[in-house]
């Protein structure tokens, strides 16, 4: 007996461990129906149709037996919240991601809030990219100087000319057979002269440098080139090759032949004949293209071709609009 009451103990333990294995399916089948109730919420809020929208949540609340506000838009408040809280409606409708309905919801003084602190972040925009153009301006104008007192130096400062326009600081080398010789690129003596004077100043800066080669609008057949595309560019690589030579690292510079498309002055001036002719080394702005844009207006009769000013010429202008400005302060002390 002993041994059939082990028997049928052992079975018993059998059927229990069976019962215990299979209890899993309940919790299985619970996870699958809650997954089953996200995933047709999600696919639900993803179609934005509002009437849709308010079903479901209809739906949803009355399966769940209560009412919800965060899925139906009443205005009670949620659990835990003060009695003071505003249940703000969001529209279903409306994309979040393209801007179309930011102020739909205003009132007229709030739209014109919001007016106020656009023009508002505008004008303080436009004002540092005004600063740093002004800025800009002033750095480059020393770096004229510096160019300018080393053509003086070498008594070439009559050779150049300056303008400060969006692309940076622009010296003019006129060519007129002393840089290069008629429908050649070979540099002349007096063109590395000029170049040479020039280059220490170009090799300490940051900035990029831009070689520009022109020719004038005369017609007359180039003899040892096909055109005067092929000319201009190949005395603007010249003058880079040049630079690289003296200290001015590749990476820094570049070339460009405009041809006769970009003349300095009228072509119907009879001085367009030697003005155009020419080559421009252009200090590279480092601004944005919106402060860049600006340079011109900062730098004053800058913008405009100038014959290059010297330190001392500098320094004396300062000295004399200080005792201007000093001698008018005086004059209006002894009226008061």
């Amino acid at each position: 007996m002993s041994s059939g009451g082990g028997k049928r103990k052992q079975k018993h333990e059998e059927h229990e461990e069976h019962a215990n294995h299979e209890r899993w399916l309940v919790s299985y089948a619970d996870m699958m129906t809650l997954l089953f109730v996200l995933f047709v919420v999600l696919f639900s809020m993803s179609d934005v149709n509002q009437k849709k929208f308010a079903q479901l949540a209809q739906g949803l609340s009355a399966g769940f037996g209560s009412k919800s506000a965060a899925f139906s838009g009443n205005a009670a408040p949620l659990d835990g919240a003060a009695n003071t809280a505003q249940i703000v409606q969001v529209d279903p409708g409306s994309n979040p991601g393209d801007g179309s309905s930011g102020t739909e919801g205003l009132n007229q003084k709030q739209k014109e809030a919001v007016e106020r602190a656009i023009k508002a972040e505008d004008r303080k925009k436009a004002s540092a990219n005004a600063e740093k153009a002004a800025k800009e301006a002033e750095d480059l104008k020393a770096i004229e100087r510096k160019i300018a007192d080393a053509l003086a130096a070498q008594k070439l400062l009559g050779s150049a000319k300056f303008t400060i326009d969006q692309r940076g600081l622009v010296v003019t080398i006129v060519t007129n057979e002393v840089v290069f010789a008629g429908n050649r690129a070979e540099l002349q003596k007096g063109g590395e002269k000029i170049l040479n004077a020039i280059s220490p100043t170009l090799a300490k800066l940051p900035n990029g440098i831009e070689v520009d080669g022109h020719t004038n609008q005369l017609k007359a057949k180039t003899t040892y080139y096909p055109s005067g595309w092929e000319l201009s560019a190949a005395r603007a690589s010249t003058t880079v090759r040049f630079f690289t030579d003296h200290g001015i690292p590749k990476k820094r510079l570049s070339a460009v032949g405009f041809s006769d498309t970009k003349p300095l002055i009228d072509p119907k001036d009879p001085r367009s004949i030697s003005m155009n002719r020419r080559v421009d080394v252009v200090v590279l702005t480092m601004l944005s293209a919106d402060q860049a844009a600006l340079l011109p207006s900062a730098a004053g009769a800058d913008s405009k071709l100038h014959t290059g000013q010297t330190t001392a010429e500098h320094q004396a202008e300062v000295a004399a609009e200080t005792a201007k400005s000093s001698t008018t302060t005086s004059t209006t002390t002894d009226h008061n």
